[in-house]
């Protein structure tokens, strides 16, 4: 009988640039890992370059585990909207992937995948309930409740980008809400305009900048982080989580970590009922940075096989 821990995986990450693959085994060792631009002509396309990839891999694995933008059904295999990729809308993947390579496949949001490797690997490890957050073009959310990520009756729960954080600005705009106030990739293009900076994506440059004392520059960087918080409050308003973890590129500047906590605790003490009544969750860096989602649609992919249900 062949040893499970020795099991290897294919494990998708389906980004709008991006197109990650690794081959894992069991545990959540990464024994190969590759990228290539995400085709994005046409579902035919795009599926194309998957199956060239899983060819190329064919007989080594005995799972797929994907995850991608959208709302999906991890249920039934199925990804809906697919965010900017919506050509993937309607994507069966039992139908396509399933069929092809006679082997389980399992499919997560990828704000969900990121919280699932926290929980597998990471920081969320022994935390019964709490919360990961993603930080790039948008925001990305996983909510665990009761050591399970939770998903909600249509696989909704966790899509914080639509959290209204700026009603002034009216629900039919998007600066209402949260995937547009706290985008990471907006701040540092703000930053980079504001400084003078020719390359407005350059997330170092922008970094420098704030490090340096810049002040237009450490402004936009504390209201990008009081709006965090915000967004931060209001979620441990009703999960009470005993952890939150921050994940996306700029997560690895120990500075916004600092200025989080600072602006989270800021929120607290300006009302006394409130610091009274909700208790601080940790506040704290994801393990996982560009690896984050290949882990989690693994790990999605694993209790499924192991008969947990989708919460």
């Amino acid at each position: 009988m062949r040893n499970i821990n020795m099991t290897q995986y294919l494990s998708f990450d389906i980004g709008g640039t991006n197109l990650k693959y690794a081959l894992l085994n069991h545990e959540g060792h990464i024994i190969e890992k590759n990228r290539v631009n995400t085709n994005t002509e046409s579902l035919a396309s795009f599926m194309s370059s998957i199956y060239k990839i899983a060819d190329a891999y064919k007989g080594k694995f005995e799972g797929i585990a994907l995850c991608a933008p959208g709302k999906i059904d991890s249920k039934n295999k199925v990804i809906h909207y697919g965010g900017a990729l919506t050509f993937l809308d309607g994507l069966d993947l039992n139908e396509t992937l399933g069929k092809r390579y006679n082997v389980p496949v399992g499919v997560e949001n990828d704000g969900k995948a990121a919280a699932l490797a926290e929980l597998w690997l990471g920081e969320l490890q022994d935390v019964n309930s709490g919360f990961a957050m993603t930080l790039g073009t948008a925001l990305g959310g996983g909510i665990l409740l009761d050591g399970h990520v939770l998903h909600g009756k249509d696989f909704q729960a966790g899509e914080i980008s639509w959290m209204i954080t700026n009603i002034s600005k009216g629900s039919n705009n998007l600066e209402a809400y949260s995937g547009y106030i706290c985008s990471a990739v907006r701040m540092i293009y703000m930053i980079n305009r504001a400084v003078g900076n020719s390359n407005l994506k350059d997330g170092i440059a922008a970094f420098d900048a704030i490090r340096s004392g810049n002040k237009t520059a450490v402004k936009i960087f504390k209201e990008f982080c009081l709006n965090l918080a915000a967004v931060i409050l209001n979620i441990q308003v009703i999960v009470n989580g005993e952890k939150v973890v921050i994940g996306g590129g700029i997560s690895a500047q120990p500075i916004l970590i600092k200025e989080v906590r600072k602006q989270f605790k800021h929120i607290l003490t300006d009302i006394q009922m409130i610091n009274n009544q909700i208790n601080p969750p940790e506040i704290v860096a994801a393990k996982f940075k560009n690896d984050a989602n290949l882990y989690g649609a693994l790990y999605a992919l694993l209790l499924e096989l192991n008969g947990e249900k989708v919460q």
